[in-house]
């Protein structure tokens, strides 16, 4: 494991001391970063590492001790319990974790994304400009789904991103953002959006032992327009034909404050006997997918894995358990970037995408001001694995 990673920090020395700030909504997903990186840097060896650049390069952990007490008014403060002068920090948060909860007048009150994000601020106003650089890992990008305006409504992402770097943060990375042109909001400053597709196709392939990665047996399905540009990526990858389905919606009516969709119209070759991968960002209550993996079936589909990004479930499960007695699914992919539920990890159809150790590898490398393009697009690893699969070695 070392071996990869000592060949692409050798040559540079680090922008400042390693401090990892895992807010509470990220906890479990901090500490195993955290394992990687200390596991790595207690191996790596470096011709520079008595030079004074390397200071607290190697620790027991990197994980500052910060907390956000709160208030019986439900009020809060973030507070940082050690220094972090001239650190280079990473700040982890899900702003989609529902779990938590405070008490508010007595009132036992779950955590939204708006409380997530202003304890985001309260740490970073909290570090007082005394850090070196700050980087947001923030997976699921708070209000992206709120990215463009169409009516006279706010445009709550594109304000966020610009309130978050004007509190001196530099870069902002987040995972399959729903719309990545909202980093127009903040042009002069860091902003990376990381698609997980090798980490989906390495959890198809290594529990499903009999798939024919071919145009004659294996298709992309991208649910919706938005989404072409994942479907085309993994298709191209895997050397696989694509297809799309589109929302036709009645417009003459407002359901919910949207035009209700009608029909999904699919555009594509003859699916009949090939294994779909449908590809998305998110499962929010997860209709649209159920409705595109039952479509598909008519068409005569053979097995069906929805890939996505984030697995809100906000309907719950059990439409998803329906669709699997009915044969209508076979495997969900989401990784575990947002919180998940012990309920989801129990499923038979669920496959869990653990992405801790790439954002580890997207840590070390940015705290080492090395370039991370090889993490962004990661084709030749994607070739590497379906290889390794080919020939019965994983």
């Amino acid at each position: 494991m070392s071996t990869r990673h000592d060949a692409r920090n050798l040559e540079t020395i680090p922008f400042g001391s390693l401090g990892i700030i895992p807010l509470e909504s990220c906890k479990a997903l901090g500490d195993k970063v955290n394992n990687y990186l200390v596991e790595w840097r207690t191996e790596r060896e470096h011709e520079h590492e008595d030079a004074l650049a390397f200071a607290g390069y190697r620790r027991d952990s990197y994980i500052l001790d910060t907390k956000v007490p709160r208030f019986g008014s439900g009020e809060a403060k973030g507070v940082i319990l050690e220094s972090v002068r001239g650190n280079d920090l990473y700040i982890l948060v899900d702003v989609a974790n529902y779990s938590l909860t405070y008490s508010l007048s007595g009132h036992e009150n779950h955590m939204s994304p708006d409380d997530h994000y202003q304890d985001l601020k309260r740490i970073i106003a909290a570090v007082g400009g005394k850090a070196r650089r700050i980087t947001v890992i923030m997976p699921f990008l708070y209000e992206s789904r709120q990215h463009k305006r169409t009516a006279r409504e706010s445009l709550d992402c594109a304000l966020a991103l610009q309130e978050l770097v004007n509190m001196g943060v530099d870069n902002i990375i987040t995972f399959d953002a729903h719309d990545p042109r909202v980093q127009n909001a903040i042009p002069l400053h860091g902003f990376e959006t990381v698609q997980p597709a090798y980490q989906f196709i390495k959890g198809l392939l290594t529990s499903m032992d009999d798939l024919k990665i071919d145009s004659s047996n294996m298709m992309v399905i991208s649910p919706d327009e938005g989404g072409m540009s994942r479907a085309i990526y993994i298709a191209n990858v895997l050397g696989l034909d694509m297809g799309m389905f589109y929302k036709r919606r009645d417009y003459t009516k407002i359901v919910n404050g949207r035009n209700p969709i009608v029909a999904h119209e699919f555009l594509g070759t003859s699916v009949e006997g090939k294994d779909m991968i449908i590809i998305d960002d998110m499962i929010s209550s997860g209709e649209s997918v159920l409705e595109v993996a039952a479509a598909l079936k008519e068409r005569k589909a053979n097995r069906i894995f929805i890939c996505t990004t984030f697995g809100l479930f906000t309907n719950g499960l059990e439409k998803f358990d329906k669709a699997y007695n009915d044969g209508i699914i076979d495997k969900v992919l989401t990784t575990n970037l947002i919180y998940q539920t012990p309920e989801l990890l129990s499923r038979d159809w669920y496959i869990d995408c653990d992405m801790s150790k790439y954002i580890a590898y997207i840590i070390d490398t940015l705290n080492h001001d090395t370039s991370i393009s090889d993490l962004l697009n990661p084709s030749e690893k994607i070739q590497t694995l379906v290889a390794k699969y080919k020939a019965g070695e994983l």
